[in-house]
């Protein structure tokens, strides 16, 4: 028998795609089942063009915020409307949906479970690939995963959007200050996305990334140190937040369909 340090015995072959015993394929599989079904809910939302603001309470999901069409429903358009009467096939967050999906998309965090789960590139550590040639992220359009620093400043505007859509459900028109569950949620729906967005990689690296003396920099220190810790816990927030959007949207939905009433707790 040739020794297995010996250079000339060449490599095991092993027809198996793997020799793990341990389950493997479970954790791909729940993430890729979720990604697909959130994704779908969101895609098949926006071209509703229904349901998706309150006027009574200022209640605006966040998929259509900001809505700047003339289509968009009377109150929702917070910050006027820049584009006209825009047809069916062209969802009325337009400038919305290229960025959050740009910004998950290339996010570190939902590159590894993309190609875990759906692209299986590969499935999990010790599992051969299907594919037989490794083409990087070289081509189009993977090449968009470079661009993730870029897709991270515009998701941030978006999010100061978010919160000022969550500010003024505590103010709803002709009511003064006011408190509903459905502003609760907007509220909780973005302290989520504030901790998914300052946990992002590209954030730690615009905070501290290219520091070579910490000491120098005292208070940057303490952002990178902040903005790390949620760092640690991206996974999570990923998750969490990305969960929170959907069922603010669902909430939102319902009250503005008329399925169930608004809770209100003051005023």
């Amino acid at each position: 028998m040739s020794s297995t340090t010996d250079a000339s015995a060449g490599r095991a072959r092993i027809s198996a795609r793997t020799l793990r015993k341990d389950r493997w394929w479970l954790s791909p599989a729940v993430q890729g089942t979720a990604l697909v079904i959130l994704l779908g809910y969101v895609v098949v939302r926006l071209f509703m063009r229904s349901y998706y603001f309150v006027p009574e309470y200022g209640y605006l999901t966040p998929l259509y915020s900001p809505c700047i069409s003339t289509l968009c429903t009377p109150g929702s358009s917070h910050f006027g409307t820049i584009f006209g009467d825009l047809p069916v096939w062209i969802p009325l967050p337009i400038i919305v949906f290229p960025i959050l999906l740009g910004f998950r998309a290339t996010c570190y965090y939902y590159r590894k479970a993309v190609y875990r789960s759906l692209l299986q590139s590969p499935t999990a550590c010790a599992v051969a690939e299907p594919a037989k040639r490794y083409g990087g992220e070289t081509k189009f359009p993977f090449v968009l995963m470079n661009y993730h620093r870029y897709f991270f400043y515009a998701a941030s505007i978006l999010l100061l959007v978010n919160t000022y859509d969550a500010v003024l459900a505590y103010f709803p028109p002709g009511r003064g200050f006011g408190i509903g569950l459905g502003s609760l949620i907007l509220t909780a729906n973005v302290l989520l996305l504030w901790g998914y967005t300052m946990g992002c990689h590209a954030c730690r690296h615009i905070v501290g990334g290219r520091l070579k003396h910490f000491s120098r920099h005292p208070l940057r220190y303490k952002a990178w140190t902040l903005v790390s810790k949620f760092n640690g816990k991206h996974m999570q927030w990923a998750w969490a937040s990305l969960i929170s959007v959907t069922l603010t949207d669902v909430y939102i939905m319902s009250v503005s369909a008329g399925w169930i009433p608004d809770l209100r707790f003051f005023n």
